[in-house]
């Protein structure tokens, strides 16, 4: 091959070359943009999500709180409900001022130092997860429980109106 024809043979490859690159290059910042985008969405999914957690934690100290005041003043239990009530409270203002990294980073020494209170908090907000899921959660059934619930009332219709096992024996004297 001579230069000429090399010339003219490199200058397309030089051209798709520059065209992968560009759209290498074109296709970098739409991931990156896309990444950036989720995890904004995610950071702000986890702040109403722990906000949410914050509220609730602020929730039972406010229910300790009024349940130490129904008790006889200066007696231990109100001591201590207000005790607790009070730190449940700080630890619902310390939840709502650290970011996420932080309480996943506090959890885990906690868990390290003193497993049974790890475990007594993790039963602890299981329990709570399950009471706000549980009503937070709408009462739609699906088609298939709907069916059965349709299909049981019926039954029982038939089974109350007309099953000789059901009715009373009557004797002719």
């Amino acid at each position: 091959m001579n230069d000429d024809q090399m010339t003219k043979t490199s200058k397309p490859m030089d051209e798709a070359a520059s065209t992968v690159g560009s759209l290498a290059s074109d296709f970098r910042a739409a991931a990156s943009h896309k990444y950036d985008e989720a995890k904004k969405q995610a950071q702000t999914m986890a702040d109403d999500a722990k906000s949410d957690v914050a509220d609730e934690v602020n929730d039972v100290a406010s229910a300790l709180r009024r349940a130490s005041e129904e008790l006889r003043t200066g007696s231990a239990q109100e001591r201590t409900l207000a005790q607790i009530a009070n730190t449940i409270a700080d630890a619902s203002d310390s939840i709502r001022d650290k970011d996420l990294g932080e309480i996943v980073a506090m959890i885990s020494r906690t868990g390290r130092r003193n497993p049974v209170l790890f475990l007594g908090g993790a039963a602890l907000l299981g329990f709570a997860a399950s009471r706000y899921a549980k009503a937070s959660g709408g009462h739609t059934h699906s088609p298939e429980s709907q069916e059965y619930e349709r299909k049981t009332a019926q039954h029982s219709d038939f089974v109350s109106e007309g099953n000789p096992n059901t009715q009373p024996v009557v004797t002719t004297p």
